[in-house]
């Protein structure tokens, strides 16, 4: 059974043509699906956007059947701002001084390397 070099070739193109295929359809599906999550976020940020609103409107009268979460985000509020509170502060890096320059024994160069830049001795301690 022997194989045509344009049977060959005809079998490449065919295989190309459908990896090309599979990988438009995963591009297509990647679009897809981000764009999806795009508008669940969308939706996510418009639900937090009238939650917040309805506590901030009805704060005395919240009714029962939310009380619990409205009271739970009253919660995490203020462990966030006990946290918030806690963060040590920043202080300013203290700067080190430049160790001072050496001289190199041997041709007098000055440096603060271990080694001299101009001949190459050790600059000892």
């Amino acid at each position: 059974m022997a194989f045509s070099f344009d049977e060959l070739t005809k079998k490449a193109k065919d295989m190309a043509n459908l990896a090309a295929d599979k990988a438009k359809d995963a591009a297509e599906l990647t679009k897809i699906s981000v764009a999806i999550a795009g508008e669940q976020k969308e939706i996510d940020k418009n639900y937090r956007t009238i939650g917040e609103w309805f506590v901030n409107e009805y704060e005395g009268e919240i009714p029962d059947a939310v009380r619990e979460m409205v009271e739970a985000v009253a919660a995490s509020k203020a462990k966030i701002a006990e946290l918030e509170a806690s963060k040590p502060t920043k202080e300013e890096p203290v700067a080190e001084a430049a160790p001072a320059a050496k001289k190199c024994p041997i041709c007098g160069a000055e440096s603060d390397s271990k080694f001299c830049p101009k001949c190459g001795a050790p600059m000892g301690e």
